[in-house]
């Protein structure tokens, strides 16, 4: 147990509360062992029959990772407590994603990085108007990890690939039209929803209860021009599209991509392409840790880090500087297997 998590039981539901709030519920090693501590001692007791993962206080759900403990690892250590950190993370998001029992996450808050990892493989994923989502990898020279190699070319047409290369921010409302929420509930009605399931309710028939239909989802009224201009499977093929077409949301989507780790989004398609040939999550988990492993020893993480989180200058200094620079052979390395003793391994 930390002070950084909260797990105990009500009854027959579980219940896991991240309690981090001046860092936005960001995860730490720590954190993820005690969560997978408490999931792996209520996977087979009959006593429990679901679980509720939210937030204790503050501005939740959870903003993602330590990558500030992780770059100094990359500097100090040559990665050890950074590998350590993801080898943890993505145990818990395997165990989440193949858990037996109903699994809620209330996604009233920031859900970016790791607090997308650690609700998309629920079955039930509660967005409110307090909602925002978003996967910002490339603007710190990492990649869609988590499991987003396995979510995000799962989504329609190719709102996996605009969220990847842009970082695009969703609100409660795009995240129940994308697929990545069940359910939209006004945060008002959070704490009756819990009250609920904890007395015995059924999960699903309890959040079917209170749902609302949530305002109109931006992100609807640009599908088709996502589905268009993101159709490339090559981060060149994407931003010329961008560049060829004039209107004015090209012209900002853009601005978007091109401020991105180039890197960052060649890694993010080969992603989705490799993910294809994936025969179940662990195999997306075991290609992801290998990408972690390598990734954050490339200079462009401990330079996105410094530049979103440290000098907070936003202007980071890519290398290579344009997705020309990043050769086959060199995205071929990044995704190579590790060693057998060092790949990663689930919980049994």
């Amino acid at each position: 147990m930390t002070a950084e998590v909260h797990t105990h039981r009500h009854g027959p539901i579980g219940h896991v509360s991240l309690a981090r709030p001046k860092a936005l519920h960001a995860l730490t090693q720590g954190m993820c062992e005690a969560m997978s501590t408490a999931l792996l001692g209520w996977r087979h007791d009959p006593a429990v029959c679901a679980v509720i993962i939210d937030h204790a206080e503050g501005r939740g759900f959870c903003a993602g990772g330590d990558v500030a403990m992780v770059r100094r690892s990359a500097l100090e250590d040559g990665g050890m407590a950074g590998r350590a950190f993801f080898h943890a993370e993505y145990r818990l998001n395997h165990l989440l994603f193949t858990y037996p029992k109903p699994t809620v996450a209330f996604m009233d808050g920031v859900t970016m990085g790791g607090g997308v990892g650690i609700s998309q493989p629920c079955r039930f994923r509660v967005a409110t108007q307090n909602t925002l989502f978003a996967m910002p990898e490339g603007s710190i020279g990492l990649f869609p990890d988590v499991g987003a190699g396995h979510y995000l070319p799962r989504l329609p047409g190719r709102v996996g690939a605009f969220l990847a290369l842009t970082a695009a921010r969703l609100d409660g409302a795009e995240c129940l039209w994308a697929g990545l929420a069940t359910h939209y509930l006004d945060a008002a009605r959070l704490a009756e929803a819990k009250a609920r399931i904890v007395a015995g309710e059924d999960v699903g028939a309890v959040l079917d209860d209170l749902a609302i239909a949530p305002p109109p989802p931006r992100l609807a009224s640009n599908a088709e021009r996502i589905d268009r201009l993101f159709a490339a499977d090559t981060l060149e093929g994407v931003i010329a599209a961008l560049a060829a077409d004039d209107s004015e949301w090209a012209a900002k989507e853009l601005k978007a991509v091109t401020s991105k780790c180039p890197a960052t989004g060649k890694v993010a398609l080969r992603q989705f392409a490799e993910n294809a040939h994936c025969a179940d999550f662990a195999q997306n988990m075991a290609m992801e840790y290998r990408l972690a492993c390598r990734m954050i020893m490339r200079a462009d993480f401990a330079e996105g880090v410094r530049a979103v989180l440290v000098d907070k200058d936003n202007a980071p200094r890519w290398n290579p500087a344009t997705p020309e620079g990043l050769t086959p052979a060199m995205l071929d390395a990044l995704f190579a297997p590790l060693p057998p003793d060092e790949e990663w391994t689930p919980f049994a």
